[in-house]
């Protein structure tokens, strides 16, 4: 009798959960697309925090002849796994968005929005975000007096990207945006800033660095003189990702789970 017990309660519990996976395309779709944004992202941004946090105080302790072997061999390998990551986080997160956008908007028109246009918003993000790169690369160029320093840059990187976000609101605010929409603009903007630095700015430097360390190492060339005040961009830039993804995961976080925007 007991065995009887025991052999229905095992069978009851291999019978119990109901898994009923979704059969639609665009469902299945997205979960995929989503899955991809966080394991690229996840990769992205641990690479960023790497060099950040671990890279860089490591390598200002090693000396001129084990910075000519470690240098090359780890920077070739990381940064490429690091623009990769930062390309796919991206190219994923936009597919998303723009599923977002477009729900959106045939919400809007079901409940009388006539000027619902996803074009418009795709196109106030890519304008806006991409203007933002190019202020803040612009601040960079000097490479000295007050655009050499750190806290400086610190302050104009926030007072823009507060701006950029203001204006990102504020020219899609219609009544029909939804919170996931407006706080993705913003995070996924900051996103996009973050991409073209790292293949704007921070993989044409750091690939020059590497390919001057390199033959240091080997035949003795000398490190041409620019090569320090492109090191301090790359720096800068690197720093100013890594506070910027803090803002950016944040509005990622606050899509679904911290309602502040729109309707």
């Amino acid at each position: 009798m007991a065995s009887a017990n025991l052999a229905i309660f095992l069978v009851s519990q291999i019978n119990g959960p109901q898994i009923n996976l979704p059969q639609d395309f665009n469902t299945n779709f997205l979960m995929l697309v989503r899955w991809i944004h966080l394991l690229a992202g996840i990769t992205w941004i641990g690479l960023l925090y790497f060099f950040n946090l671990v890279n860089v105080p490591l390598m200002k302790e090693l000396d001129a002849t084990t910075k000519g072997k470690v240098m090359p061999a780890l920077m070739t390998r990381a940064l490429w796994w690091f623009r990769m990551s930062a390309a796919l986080t991206v190219l994923a997160g936009l597919a998303y968005f723009g599923n977002i956008v477009g729900a959106d908007v045939h919400n809007a028109a079901a409940l009388g929005f006539s000027n619902a246009s996803g074009g418009a918003v795709m196109g106030s993000f890519f304008l806006i975000w991409t203007v933002v790169w190019a202020v803040l690369y612009a601040c960079l160029v000097p490479g000295k007096g007050i655009f050499d320093k750190g806290a400086f840059i610190g302050v104009v990187y926030a007072v823009v990207v507060a701006v950029a976000a203001w204006l990102f609101l504020s020219w899609n605010s219609h009544g029909w945006e939804s919170n996931r929409l407006l706080s993705i603009g913003i995070g996924g903007g900051i996103g996009w800033v973050m991409l073209l630095n790292v293949w704007g700015v921070i993989w044409r430097i750091q690939k020059r660095l590497i390919q001057w360390t390199r033959d240091n190492a080997t035949n003795g060339a000398a490190i041409p003189d620019k090569a320090k005040g492109m090191v301090r961009q790359a720096f800068l830039v690197s720093r100013a990702n890594a506070f910027l993804s803090i803002i950016m995961l944040f509005f990622m976080g606050a899509a679904s789970h911290y309602p502040m925007f729109g309707k």
